[in-house]
């Protein structure tokens, strides 16, 4: 696990740290969310110059990946042999350069690179970490960068902006959970708020990041 880490880490020294996407690998192009992600993941691809990472898989992972490569910007993945749905029979990409992606055997070692690759090294680097709408694997990924925040584990020299991607309500009922959360004591007023900002649509998380970074 120590080596496919370390090969993680090297594949991001090789295409540059930048946005990385979490979301649902059973939203295909049929879906309404995957032309919204493709288009989100162009237009934040041209905005912050960037390399775009996402789990390489299908659904809206291929949706960010592509909207990404249309934007003619670097694209990178850490794919896992079995995703919870289809490319599950090889551990190649169908169209991503070999050198752009790493298929991980640990699930542990995908989830550090999906880390690394949102830290800011540099005031000059331009990262985020995007939650798209997603299942239960989204929300591990999810959850698990909203505690290294917290925690100060991530961001805690230079911030790194955290968008959760309220599309047609897909969060609201999690959302207002977490908003009981206050009165059972488990979380305090404006904790959540702090830790990511929620975005119903792709021109509202395009503002926040072009105030976040001074970009016109």
């Amino acid at each position: 696990m120590r080596k496919e880490m370390r090969q993680c880490y090297d594949l991001i020294n090789n295409l540059g740290r930048g946005v990385v996407y979490l979301g649902s690998s059973r939203m295909g192009p049929d879906h309404l969310h995957y032309s919204r992600v493709f288009e989100l993941a162009q237009e934040i691809a041209k905005l912050l110059d960037c390399t775009s990472w996402s789990g390489a898989g299908p659904g809206l992972m291929d949706a960010a990946t592509k909207g990404a490569l249309e934007a003619g910007k670097p694209v990178g993945g850490f794919k896992i042999g079995k995703e919870a749905s289809e490319w599950t029979t090889s551990n190649h990409h169908p169209y991503l350069a070999s050198e752009s992606y790493l298929t991980c055997r640990f699930f542990s070692a995908r989830k550090h690179g999906l880390v690394d690759a949102a830290v800011r090294k540099s005031n000059s680097d331009r990262t985020a970490v995007v939650a798209l709408p997603g299942g239960i694997g989204t929300l591990d990924e999810m959850f698990e960068i909203m505690a290294l925040i917290q925690l100060e584990r991530i961001g805690s020299e230079l911030p790194v902006p955290f968008l959760l991607m309220n599309y047609d309500s897909f969060y609201s009922k999690l959302l207002d959970f977490l908003v009981d959360c206050k009165s059972w004591g488990t979380v305090f007023e404006g904790e959540v708020e702090s830790l990511w900002k929620v975005c119903d649509n792709n021109s509202e998380a395009l503002e926040y990041l072009s105030k976040f970074y001074s970009l016109p």
